[in-house]
């Protein structure tokens, strides 16, 4: 195992305790491990949250550092010695011309599109993780990855002097291979799906006894998407929206902001109240839609193929949960075409100025459809969760979005190319009222 000695900078007030398995309650030290050795369920951070009570206020959290370090309390590190890049604090924006087009009054998008240092929600996982990587004593880290946490786990790492062996399905987007390899780590691209590519890396962390970030580490690695939850129940002015959509993969993500939720409320930071949990999936990849939809409370795996590559996961190792989230909180579980993922994508950013990759493009596409459906009340305030950058994802919309019009530098040109785009803009929208 590569392994450092790690002076801690200062010793830290934490509430953290013990892992705690999600199925049979047994309880561990907090090591790297995630499966149960009683009843192999998954591992989860225990906390105690009378010391948290009693510790931390809004002011506190408030006076705070502008990353997701401000919730340093509620999160699974020993000491001070965390990895601060400015991940976290991202803007939520109140929605104007998506919300009127949708028909919605409260309608507002966390944007971790714009998520430092790699533009999506992925470093807030990281950050975590690779904090607690150090404590444990790790110097290689490493993940499984549709792309995004590949980019995040090889540029935190960069910036903490940590060795980097990052493991990718071989047909990823350009956008998210080159977002990898500019940090240099080395990069394995694995001839077969996510789900392969996730099988492998628990071989080679058994064998060469790396930190895992979605492994060995996935328990303090899935505490960073609680922050989600925190900042949004902190922008809204301390307390929580009624209904929010999010994109599904592992269905991680999709927990640990009910997580989030509840710890806040547990502490006294907010008041308790129903919020629904919607998820979103695309059809090509949609086991934990298919379960909902049929009334099942287990996953069938399946083999992903569908454009939204970032939520492609084939057998989601939170899926039975994430299905208990949206049964208990009355919300909803919906998938949507490539093609209506592509149109989500152009929504958002007519709309709202906002380019969201695919996994936000099936969000937005969800939320047109729960809309529609009339499971979303027009007045409910309703977050909708964007979590990672179009840029890295620009082949999905490639000729769908047009072409430039190439004029000579003259004026009559200008003017010409003018009434022509007015009158093909004219015609798009006799067809949308048609």
């Amino acid at each position: 195992m590569s392994q450092a000695t790690i002076t801690p900078k200062t010793q830290a007030s934490t509430a953290f305790t013990k892992l705690k398995c999600k199925e049979c309650g047994a309880e561990y030290e907090p090591k790297a491990m995630h499966v149960c050795e009683e009843c192999f369920g998954p591992l989860e951070v225990k906390y105690d949250y009378g010391t948290l009570r009693r510790h931390v206020t809004r002011q506190s959290i408030e006076a705070g550092p502008k990353s997701i370090w401000r919730y340093r309390s509620f999160l699974p590190l020993a000491t001070d010695n965390y990895i601060d890049v400015g991940t976290g604090m991202t803007p939520l924006v109140k929605s104007t011309r998506l919300a009127r087009r949708l028909g919605l009054k409260n309608l507002y998008i966390k944007n971790d599109a714009v998520n430092m240092p790699t533009l999506s929600f992925k470093d807030r996982v990281v950050s975590v993780a690779l904090s607690r990587a150090r404590e444990l004593g790790f110097s290689t880290v490493s993940c499984a990855s549709t792309g995004n946490l590949a980019n995040s786990t090889a540029a935190i790492a960069a910036h903490a002097g940590l060795d980097c062996c990052v493991f990718i399905p071989a047909d990823l987007e350009a956008g998210k291979v080159m977002g990898t390899l500019i940090y240099n780590p080395t990069l394995m691209a694995v001839k077969g799906n996510y789900d392969q590519v996730n099988r492998l890396c628990c071989e080679v962390a058994n064998s060469h006894g790396w930190g895992f970030v979605n492994i060995n580490l996935r328990p303090y690695y899935s505490e960073g998407s609680k922050t989600l939850g925190f900042e949004v129940a902190e922008q809204l002015g301390w307390q929580l929206p009624d209904h929010v959509v999010a994109p599904l993969a592992s269905g991680s993500l999709y927990t640990k902001i009910y997580k989030g939720f509840q710890e806040f409320v547990k502490v006294g930071l907010v008041e308790d109240k129903s919020v629904r949990f919607s998820g979103a999936q695309a059809e090509g990849c949609s086991p934990i839609a298919q379960a909902f939809k049929e009334g099942r409370d287990f996953i069938t795996p399946v083999k992903p193929n569908t454009i939204a590559k970032s939520i492609a996961i084939g057998n989601p190792a939170d899926g039975i949960y994430a299905l208990e989230i949206a049964h208990k909180t009355n919300g909803n579980i919906e998938s949507v075409t490539d093609a209506e993922v592509i149109e989500g994508m152009k929504l958002l950013a007519e709309t709202e100025g906002i380019f969201t990759e695919t996994a936000g493009g099936t969000t937005i596409a969800v939320l047109k459809k729960l809309v529609e459906a009339g499971k979303i009340d027009p007045d409910e305030t309703t977050v909708a969760y964007i979590t990672g950058n179009g840029l890295k994802t620009q082949e999905a919309v490639q000729g769908y979005v047009g072409e430039p019009l190439v004029i000579e530098p003259k004026l009559d040109n200008f003017e010409q190319a003018l009434e022509r785009a007015n009158t093909l803009d004219r015609l798009e929208w006799q067809q949308v009222l048609v």
